[in-house]
């Protein structure tokens, strides 16, 4: 008789590791998708910030494994000329507190053009263009 006991400490130590993936949704406009429940399938631990400022605070706490943010254009006006977009300061920070965090950026297709200078700097895992569907942040998700 084959003790059942043996087969759970696999999928045991299976969801552990999965659990133990934290993602940051920074979530700065109505139109960043709400991708809670595939994150939730995915075993992954979803922190919801709603600023930048609030992003880099709690990226000192709990460093993420994934980053899920929008991506929108300086135009020179709102960040002085200094830096790109809203992410640059978040992404400077994160470089420091946790460099292996694999970076998704949504972006709309009127400000694709710009991401380009952001990775320049930056090192992202992906960058997807509004509207974004489960399966493509599925496919993020699960890329090494």
């Amino acid at each position: 008789m084959s003790n059942p006991d043996h087969a759970n400490p696999i999928v045991t130590t299976r969801l552990t590791f999965m659990s133990s993936a934290t993602l940051f949704s920074i979530i700065e406009s109505p139109l960043h998708p709400d991708f809670s429940e595939v994150y939730k399938r995915a075993g992954i631990h979803e922190v919801k910030l709603t600023s930048i400022r609030k992003a880099i605070n709690e990226l000192k706490k709990q460093p993420p494994d994934f980053v899920v943010a929008e991506f929108f254009y300086g135009y020179g006006n709102n960040y002085a000329g200094v830096n790109i977009s809203n992410l640059d300061v978040f992404l400077y920070s994160l470089q420091r507190y946790a460099p292996h965090a694999r970076v998704i950026v949504i972006v709309d297709k009127s400000e694709r053009q710009y991401v380009n200078k952001l990775q320049d700097l930056f090192s992202l895992h992906a960058v997807l263009q509004h509207p974004v569907t489960n399966k493509e942040i599925e496919t993020q998700l699960s890329d090494g």
